[in-house]
């Protein structure tokens, strides 16, 4: 099956205005993801969709392959889902977040295996949780699994609930997993998901996942040991800065 990464990347974010463009130790942001996702082997070809001029302009000077995308997506699936209607022959979509500069190319591989099963129509990563920190946190969204790692639900608070244990107890009693942003859909199937309505689910909990397994769509997974480092803030970028080094 030929796979396809995109790189939906804008220049416009309310915490952190045109961080594509941001430099990491003497490469723009995008740059890096780029970089990244070519040394997937899984992937076919990368494709970064923007709708910023001055995006468009770095990735020329890097030497990279964009694909201009309308301004009024409201996600990057939607991007995704333009390119794919431009861009034809790809019979899997992999978008990869553009604010992970140092993701792993491994995970890209990971993802993408999912799709030797011709089942599968989404699938995404997730990431076992150690830390109470990660456990409670609710900007880090939780998800629960069935016995065939597919996704039940996807919540920002911490579940499932154990109703007869202490919370400080919760990480020792349960193993919880946390999603990793990455998704993949065959062509298909994304451009059918992009058409669907927001769901009450999605609504609820901010999450456009939900939408999907609102109308009956399975998302098979796959559990990764490696940790992202996304980009949202000024402070992001430094702490970034300090481990990465070069």
């Amino acid at each position: 099956m030929a796979k396809l990464g995109i790189i939906p990347a804008r220049y416009a974010s309310t915490r952190f205005p045109g961080k594509p463009l941001i430099d990491i130790n003497g490469k723009s942001m995008i740059q890096r993801v780029y970089e990244q996702a070519c040394s997937a082997a899984s992937l076919d070809r990368v494709v970064i969709a923007t709708d910023d001029e001055r995006i468009i302009a770095e990735i020329k000077r890097f030497g990279g392959e964009y694909a201009l995308t309308r301004p009024d997506h409201q996600s990057g699936t939607d991007r995704c889902a333009e390119v794919a209607t431009s861009i034809k022959g790809f019979d899997v979509i992999i978008n990869i977040q553009g604010d992970e500069p140092y993701i792993d190319p491994v995970q890209i591989d990971l993802l993408c295996s999912c799709f030797e099963s011709p089942e599968v129509k989404l699938a995404t990563l997730v990431k076992k949780i150690y830390t109470e920190e990660e456990l409670f946190n609710q900007n880090i969204p939780k998800v629960v699994l069935n016995a065939n790692l597919e996704a039940i639900y996807f919540s920002r608070q911490t579940i499932p609930f154990q109703r007869n244990t202490a919370p400080q107890d919760w990480i020792k009693s349960f193993q919880f997993y946390k999603h990793i942003g990455i998704y993949g859909y065959t062509t298909e199937t994304l451009l059918k998901i992009t058409r669907l309505k927001p769901s009450p689910l999605e609504l609820a909990e901010s999450l456009e996942q939900l939408r999907w397994l609102e109308n009956g769509y399975k998302i098979q997974t796959r559990v990764t040991d490696l940790e992202t480092i996304a980009i949202d803030t000024p402070e992001d970028l430094e702490k970034i800065i300090r481990i990465k080094g070069n």
